[in-house]
């Protein structure tokens, strides 16, 4: 198991700024990943490490020893790509021994039947990746990168291209075989779900910089700037002016409403403009929540586990998640008044998005 270290990594594409300066440490044996919007810079920083593309500023440890004068095949990182990238003029088999080439001592035969085993595919050596679905090509990708027994697995959108049930089975898989090998694992996703369900961390990058970087449950419910508090989850916002600062609570006047927020980014002020985001599942359709709003049903959206209803309210559109029972009296034009407790509204005060890392404050006021 190896540790993977970046500190104030930068890369520049001619004009463009990829990455900035971005630092984080993936510990030995930890399945860490990169999340994030397309362009953000994730799969760069997996090129770094890997050694396919060099850093203008800063450096790259493996156990605290820089690699940056290592090429690829020295740094002995398994790399399975979003495009597989298998030759189809290879059968399965000789794809998988592909990856033995830089590695000597190791019994080709027993090490291709044995990750054949692993994801799979056993029986399936002669077949030509023409011949394979796009789930089992992936595993034979997956195969190929962990042949030559990596200190480090690299894994770019692996899944982006597969169908949502076949992803939810191999993310599975790839976990399952991450943990059994004891393999430290960086993973790139733009999918959000997929993070949160196999990552023991995840590193939220937008605009080539570091959101945050904290486990999935940290990311979900304590999100440290605007941006996650967005990106991350199904989230309502809505935008107003701090009316009044109390012991342990802000008051935002939005329109003819005003709201009572417990959860604060950093210290605000009366008069700063803020915005205010709220999960779908803590909007209430009731008026039991402390803070209480006048809205109309546009249209109920069924989703099996639940329903997400749609509003329209004066300060913009709305979306709650509900169960059956919740919807089961509603109907498209109705107007009700929906909810939401004070602790369940997360408030900052950049409506934009632009805020950086810093600690998490618990309630308003902190530091």
């Amino acid at each position: 198991m190896v540790q993977v270290k970046l500190a104030g990594v930068t890369k520049r594409f001619g004009e463009t700024v990829a990455v900035k300066e971005i630092s984080f440490t993936a510990s030995p044996g930890e399945f860490l990943t990169l999340l994030g919007p397309s362009g953000c810079g994730k799969t760069t920083t997996l090129r770094l490490i890997a050694g396919f593309e060099q850093p203008d500023a800063g450096d790259i440890l493996f156990d605290s020893r820089s690699v940056l004068s290592d090429p690829p095949e020295r740094r002995r990182v398994g790399m399975v790509f979003q495009s597989y990238a298998l030759f189809p003029h290879m059968s399965v088999k000789q794809n998988v021994v592909y990856g033995l080439r830089f590695r000597r001592g190791i019994e080709k035969r027993a090490r291709v039947q044995e990750l054949l085993e692993m994801v799979d595919l056993a029986g399936l050596e002669q077949r030509s990746p023409t011949e394979l679905s796009a789930g089992q090509r992936q595993r034979v990708a997956l195969a190929r990168a962990l042949a030559p027994q990596p200190r480090i697995l690299l894994l770019d959108e692996p899944l982006s291209a597969l169908d949502a049930k076949l992803r939810e089975s191999l993310r599975t898989q790839v976990h399952r075989i991450q943990r059994e090998l004891a393999l430290s694992t960086i993973y790139v996703t733009h999918d959000q779900e997929e993070a949160l369900a196999i990552s023991d961390r995840i590193v939220i990058m937008n605009e080539g910089a570091i959101e945050q970087i904290g486990t999935p449950q940290e990311a979900y419910e304590r999100p440290q700037t605007a941006f996650v508090a967005s990106f991350i989850g199904r989230t309502n916002r809505l935008e107003g002016k701090v009316a009044a600062v109390e012991q342990g609570t802000v008051r935002v006047q939005a329109g003819d409403v005003t709201f009572v927020v417990s959860a604060c980014r950093t210290p605000v002020t009366v008069g700063d403009r803020v915005a205010l985001f709220i999960k779908e599942e803590h909007l209430q359709l009731d008026e039991r929540g402390d803070n209480v709003l006048q809205a109309r049903v546009i249209s109920l959206e069924y989703h099996g586990e639940a329903t997400v209803v749609h509003l329209e309210s004066p300060l913009g559109s709305l979306r709650i998640r509900a169960s059956y029972t919740e919807i089961s009296v509603l109907s498209v034009g109705e107007q009700i008044k929906v909810s939401f407790p004070t602790d369940k509204a997360i408030l900052f005060p950049d409506s934009f998005g632009k805020n950086r890392p810093g600690t998490w404050p618990n309630r308003i006021g902190a530091t």
